[in-house]
């Protein structure tokens, strides 16, 4: 018996120092110390050996595991150091390294620092105002009655504060007009301001999101007529859309200016000729007009002597009708989709 444990040790200690990768030797480790390897089946017989003799024949037997294991360990540590030195024969610190993987800015924030450059070029000022506002700023300064629909709860959120004795209740500004009274109130004319921030309506489903974007323009100064808002917004298109496409505006009306306009733009598909995709050959951008002379005194500023106008847009529809997009669901927009934001 004793003659087969020494037999097994001389014919695995030379096959182990032999083995040229990890996987080689992991197989002869199981071949000899595995559950059915040839040691583990000697160990076996050690009911046959004379009870007189099992002792001695216990301790060579694990004399013979242990210098098993020991060399399986030592050329384990051998075939790695090994495989390191070959993987620093290899590296050429000359190449270039892996980049990681960046992100990017979200797809509208990307369309508001176009419009931003665009409106820059030509004098515009980009401001903030808050979006915690009082109803005075967002609606009573901007000549709303008391009772239009935009002041109800239905249509805007109110904030749970006391309501202030001149400006009304606090809310989440719905427009970013609110900003033209504060901008009146900030500084005299001439003014040029560009107002892109986020608003709140109550209002929610597959074409409509509770928090949104707008960016509202802002123009006063002396002599300003209809004229400047149309050069302006021609501007705009052929800046942001492309030099082949062509803005108009209709009669329309909105509280806070007058006359009031709404913009359109014509069709990138079928360049106004009338398509599927926009119908008549145009398509609706936003809002536009004069700013009403009550609005002016509001802000501090004498509508005899000044004139103005202001428009307002919405990035996302901007950002949209450039890119074509024709979602089932605005609200993907704002959702955490990769697939759908990795395009952008």
């Amino acid at each position: 018996m004793e003659e087969e444990l020494i037999s097994i040790k001389n014919s695995a200690i030379p096959l182990i120092l032999d083995a040229k990768e990890e996987k080689e030797l992991e197989e002869l480790k199981l071949q000899f110390l595995g559950r059915n390897g040839k040691l583990t089946l000697a160990l076996k017989k050690i009911t046959k050996v004379p009870p007189e003799k099992r002792k001695e024949f216990g301790m060579l037997a694990n004399e013979v595991k242990e210098a098993l294991e020991e060399a399986i360990l030592n050329q384990a540590k051998t075939l790695k150091g090994s495989v390191k030195e070959k993987i620093r024969e290899k590296i050429d610190v000359t190449n270039p390294g892996i980049k990681p993987p960046l992100g990017h800015l979200h797809l509208v924030t990307q369309a508001i620092d176009e419009i931003t450059d665009i409106f820059e070029k030509i004098g515009f000022e980009r401001v903030r105002y808050p979006e915690v506002e009082w109803d005075w700023y967002s609606f009573e300064a901007l000549n709303f009655p008391k009772n239009h629909p935009a002041r109800d709860d239905w249509e805007t959120f109110f904030i749970k504060e006391e309501v202030h004795p001149k400006y009304g209740p606090m809310i989440l500004t719905p427009h970013t007009s609110s900003g033209q009274i504060r901008e009146m109130q900030r500084r005299k004319p001439p003014i040029r301001m560009l107002n892109i921030a986020k608003t709140y309506r109550r209002q929610s489903d597959i074409s409509h999101v509770p928090m949104f974007h707008q960016f509202e323009g802002l123009v006063i100064d002396k002599d300003i007529a209809i004229t400047h808002l149309k050069g302006t917004l021609d501007y705009f298109v052929k800046s942001f859309f492309g030099e082949n496409r062509k803005s108009r505006i209709r009669p329309y009306h909105f509280q806070f200016t007058e006359p009031s306009f709404e913009v359109d733009v014509s069709c990138g598909v079928c360049n106004g000729k009338g398509c599927k995709v926009c119908k008549s050959g145009w398509l609706e951008l936003g809002g536009a007009g004069m700013v009403h002379p009550n609005v002016l005194k509001a802000g501090g500023i004498d509508p005899q002597e000044y004139t103005g106008f202001a428009f307002g847009f919405g990035p996302e529809r901007c950002m949209m009708m450039k890119e074509g997009l024709e979602l089932d669901d605005l609200r993907l927009i704002y959702s955490n989709k990769l697939e759908f934001l990795e395009q952008f």
